[in-house]
């Protein structure tokens, strides 16, 4: 049976998985530079590792409200069809292994996230769920397009 394992992070006291082969690094959060004439979810750039990528506020993108900054934080940076992009989340917190026969499809109401941007949800145990992200589905084919354009 295939196992994958999930970096778990939270946003608005939900969690949340993505594949850990599609993450790069967990950063602490720093403030970004902003964009003009950005869509209100991306909040600005920052320099990563001398690249300047984008800051998707996941919670704006979510329509699950505005963000608290506190210490826990953080910037999920991923690789998305040969570009980096950094998720703000509220906290990450661990990784989880799941097999196969712990993950189900989406039911057709899972929680205030459009169902278009989950794979599916994964059982840790009787009581704990975590909605798994589709990240090709994060961003539309435009959206994406106008992140690969974007030169600062």
């Amino acid at each position: 049976m295939a196992e994958k394992q999930y970096v778990v992070f939270n946003i608005n006291k939900e969690e949340f998985g993505i594949d850990i082969m599609k993450v790069k690094e967990i950063i602490l959060y720093r403030e970004p530079t902003h964009i003009p004439n950005c869509p209100k979810f991306i909040e600005g750039v920052i320099n990563y590792r001398g690249n300047v990528i984008p800051l998707i506020n996941l919670r704006k993108r979510f329509n699950l409200g505005e963000t608290e900054l506190t210490k826990e934080t953080r910037i999920i940076v991923i690789s998305l069809n040969d570009k980096e992009i950094g998720f703000i989340v509220d906290e990450a917190s661990q990784t989880v292994r799941l097999d196969e026969d712990q993950i189900d499809p989406a039911p057709d109401v899972i929680s205030e996230v459009d169902r278009r941007f989950i794979n599916g949800v994964g059982k840790i145990d009787e009581n704990r769920l975590l909605i798994l992200l589709n990240l090709h589905n994060v961003l539309t084919d435009d959206e994406k397009n106008q992140i690969q354009k974007m030169e600062i």
